[in-house]
């Protein structure tokens, strides 16, 4: 039986996890005041071996930020060595520490980010138990052994640090890939996006790639100047880089450093030389990264979709026909993808078993078969590269491909591919495959990154990763959809005619407030939404279109027996 015990005055209150309120497309607050100080007490003398690890455990949620007073409670050997950097586990509750020389306390909900900020799930349950082994020095009782971790209540960890990405390349150095890394809140936010991308790519070489030199180090910090230029000083091994890659390391660490709001440029050097773009600038702006980021590149806000087997577009209460040939006639689709530009379609019929290609506009242009033998194809999905990518349910037995012209070519995804499918979105930077695979018990949410070479030819997916429903026990998914470039819009069952429509990572993490969570009382059928927080989230169902934020209904009996966003 565990005994609640908050270590920290904030309250023992669970990381938030829904609310109605509205995602940013950064996924983080703009508000890095803590408003309030930790100051944990130093050993006093006569504590008992509990006393020691109670309050060792108290000192470690210090604010600002720091582990130097929970050192104090450890032997002068084992603090010596102790690395509290290694990962932090976070918990819900804790028991009171029992035992003499040996401490143990017992963990309830804990999860675990490992050294470089990322979520990694919940810690294993043989792992909830945690040992202090005690000893004497200067006639005191002191830690001699402990985890390598910062272990702090789950609700310290959500008001000390902020959930940021950090923005590498992919192989063939076009667009900028998001890695969503904890960060702690505070004045150095500059400083910490900087130390994360000097760490290098965190998903592997071919999903990614930094233009970051190797073997360099932040000097101490990133200052910034009174009208918000960030110094980045670098020192290490690292040289200068020549032109057209100082432009992409400039472009990745402009896309990274805009999510601090209080920066308008930055500056940098390595090893006290200033890096130079082209004519000799030394100073950038913010938005520096935006041309290799797959969400500011220009794409349409229009919705797409089907009506009476025609193409129609436009904002969903005028939707009219499209100029192109699936807009001039039917051509016996049930689903349409249409690329991030909105011009270019695909349509799969309505066998399922081939797709077509045309243009979205022009109805002098031709209509081509990419795909034929197919067996339950679902909605395709196109990225930045103007890729097309298709899941052919196979009567459960998925198979992953990709178009480039007119030749498809399978791309093996472990945990996906032979599996039952029944939903597949790709990211618009092609980075991730996330699909819906259904068992005998419950739909799972899976997702896989994929590799690429050097001239963005898709290789294979990692081994697929399941997002785990903590609160749902045998989810039932409706649809799904991205609502940011890291995180999902999923419909899914509650019971009977209840549906929900949540926000969920794609790494697991919780969303705190930046998620939304709203329930619909009528049947629905599907979610639609984009990566940019400027376009809005509709939920399709039998009475209308409901916008999602407002929970205002914008159509009623929506004509289009399909619709969807671009991607």
């Amino acid at each position: 039986m565990l005994t609640g015990l908050c270590l920290l005055g904030t309250g023992c209150v669970g990381m938030p996890d829904e609310g109605p309120v509205v995602e940013t497309q950064a996924e983080v607050d703009t508000g890095e005041e803590l408003g309030y100080y930790n100051d944990p007490q130093s050993p006093v003398p006569g504590e008992s071996p509990t006393d020691i690890v109670k309050h060792f455990l108290d000192a470690q949620a210090a604010i600002p930020i720091q582990t130097n007073t929970a050192s104090e409670f450890l032997t002068r050997d084992f603090a010596s060595t102790w690395r509290p950097q290694q990962r932090t586990i976070t918990y819900a509750a804790a028991s009171l520490p029992q035992g003499s020389n040996q401490i143990t306390v017992e963990l309830d909900g804990a999860n675990q980010i490992d050294g470089r900020g990322r979520w990694r799930g919940s810690l294993p349950e043989r792992a909830e138990e945690l040992s202090f082994s005690m000893q004497r020095e200067d006639g005191e009782w002191r830690i001699a052994d402990a985890p390598d971790a910062l272990v702090v209540p789950e609700s310290w960890f959500s008001q000390a640090y902020r959930r940021v990405s950090l923005y590498f390349f992919d192989p063939s150095a076009r667009i900028l890939i998001p890695e969503p890394v904890y960060v702690p809140r505070g004045e150095r936010l500059a400083s910490a996006l900087v130390a994360g991308l000097l760490q290098g790519p965190t998903a592997g070489g071919q999903v990614e790639r930094s233009f970051i030199p190797s073997g360099l180090e932040v000097d101490l910090s990133v200052p910034v100047t009174g009208d918000g230029v960030a110094e980045v000083a670098l020192t290490g091994d690292g040289v200068v880089p020549a032109p057209q890659d100082a432009q992409l390391m400039v472009a990745q660490l402009a896309r990274t450093l805009a999510q601090d709001p209080s920066l308008t440029g930055f500056r940098v050097t390595i090893a006290g030389e200033p890096v130079a773009l082209p004519g000799g600038r030394t100073t950038f702006a913010i938005d520096q990264g935006d041309s290799f980021d797959a969400d500011a590149i220009q794409s349409t806000s229009l919705l797409f979709g089907l009506r009476e087997g025609r193409l129609v577009s436009g904002p969903p209460d005028v939707l009219s026909y499209a100029d192109g040939p699936m807009g001039a006639e039917a051509q016996g689709l049930r689903s349409v993808g249409v690329d991030l530009t909105g011009s270019r379609v695909a349509g799969v019929s309505v066998q399922g078993d081939r797709v077509l290609v045309s243009e979205v506009r022009d109805p002098g242009a031709d209509l081509t078969q990419v795909v034929s033998g197919a067996e339950d194809l679902l909605p395709p999905a196109w990225d930045f590269a103007g890729r097309l990518w298709l899941v052919d349910r196979g009567g459960g037995d998925a198979r992953v491909s990709v178009v480039r012209g007119r030749e498809p070519r399978e791309v093996r995804v472990p945990g996906i591919t032979g599996e039952d499918v029944t939903h597949a979105i790709v990211s618009r930077d092609g980075s991730r495959l996330v699909a819906v695979v259904r068992d005998r018990r419950a739909d799972r949410v899976l997702v896989s990154r994929i590799a690429y070479d050097a001239r963005g030819r898709p290789r294979a997916g990692s081994r697929a990763r399941e997002i785990a429903w903590d609160d749902i026990p045998r989810p039932s998914v409706i649809d799904l959809a991205w609502s940011s470039p890291t995180s999902l819009a999923v419909l899914h069952r509650l019971n009977g005619a209840l549906s929900q429509a949540r926000t969920m990572a794609v790494d697991g993490a919780p969303v705190g407030l930046t998620g939304i969570a709203s329930t619909f009382s009528q049947r629905t059928r599907a979610v639609l939404s984009t990566p940019r927080a400027t376009d809005p989230v509709y939920v399709v169902s039998r009475a209308g279109l409901v916008d999602v934020l407002s929970g205002q209904q914008v159509v009623a009996e929506p004509e289009a027996s399909f619709l969807t966003y671009v991607g």
